[in-house]
C-alpha cells in the first residue's frame, strides 16, 4: 500500500506542472507581450 502512495505521489507532483517558464523581459507583475499572438500574460 505505501510503495502504490508513493508511485501515485510521484506522478502527481511530475505531472503537475502547468507551465514552463521562459526567458523574455517582464514588468514588474512577472508579465509581457506575446508579439506573435498579440496578448499578455504571466507567469
Amino acid at each position: 500500500m505505501k510503495i502504490i502512495t508513493l508511485v501515485l505521489a510521484a506522478i502527481i507532483a511530475v505531472t503537475s506542472v502547468s507551465a514552463i517558464a521562459h526567458g523574455g523581459r517582464t514588468d514588474k507583475q512577472g508579465c509581457h507581450n506575446d508579439k506573435k499572438a498579440g496578448t499578455r500574460h504571466c507567469h
